[in-house]
């Protein structure tokens, strides 16, 4: 299998930290033996520990992703699991990862390897995921929620989401959020695509990048900001804009 590893940033290190520190002053050695952290894109971290039970009590991870949302955060972007005794990160087990792809299609995973730790998007670690949509169609049963969100692209943007060379767009007082959207064309004759919104980064028109600019499909920042004046006449470099990031649904 093909993952794309990155190299633990510092941030990445302190959430390590984080949950050794969870389990290492609640772990009994029996029913807590394992300590979890997720962060959110406004940096905050929550912390959890598991509840060992023979009926099948939860893991770490997802009492962790249940202190975020308790406390309303709701767009994560890393977690880790770290066992007690020395046992260092763990990777999650199958029904976590199902679960945060579900709930976090965007979030970066913390494993160990032979040499350290990687950062992994939660895509990769659980490639050809089950899709409820996918087995409500076989079986005949109702399917899943549709989206209830929409995202609408100039006609010319179309080829470049449907082959997935754009997969971000920078928006502006344009609320939206990660989870399933219908992404609408406005053509002639209506396009829509259903998508994913994987995840969703505030940042100010004034700190938008080159980069930005590129993964939005853009040469350069110029044209990027010439864009979103032609798309928001009064938009100011003060303002807060909204980076999307988003893939394609088949």
């Amino acid at each position: 299998m093909n993952r794309t590893m990155h190299l633990p940033t510092e941030e990445d290190l302190e959430l390590v930290d984080f949950a050794q520190r969870v389990v290492e002053t609640n772990g009994d050695g029996e029913v807590h033996t394992v300590g979890a952290a997720v962060r959110d894109v406004q940096g905050r971290v929550f912390g959890g520990i598991n509840l060992y039970h023979f009926t099948g009590g939860p893991c770490a991870e997802l009492v962790a992703l249940g202190h975020a949302r308790a406390a309303g955060a709701r767009e994560l972007t890393a977690i880790v699991a770290v066992g007690d005794r020395g046992r260092g990160v763990l990777a999650p087990c199958g029904r976590d990862r199902q679960v945060l792809l579900d709930h976090h299609p965007g979030i970066r995973v913390l494993v160990p390897v032979a040499d350290g730790i990687r950062s992994v998007a939660i895509t990769d670690l659980l490639p050809h995921a089950y899709v409820w949509g996918e087995h409500s169609a076989a079986s005949g049963q109702e399917p899943g929620p549709a989206a209830t969100q929409s995202l609408h692209f100039h006609r010319d943007y179309l080829d470049a989401v449907r082959t997935g060379r754009k997969t971000t767009t920078v928006r502006f007082r344009d609320p939206v959020e990660t989870g399933p959207v219908n992404m609408v064309f406005e053509l002639d004759d209506e396009v829509v695509l259903s998508g994913v919104v994987t995840q969703i980064t505030p940042r100010s028109v004034a700190e938008l990048t080159e980069a930005d600019a590129v993964a939005d499909g853009f040469c350069d920042l110029a044209e990027l900001q010439d864009r979103l004046r032609f798309h928001y006449p009064d938009i100011k470099s003060t303002d807060d804009a909204t980076i999307v990031h988003f893939r394609v649904v088949p």
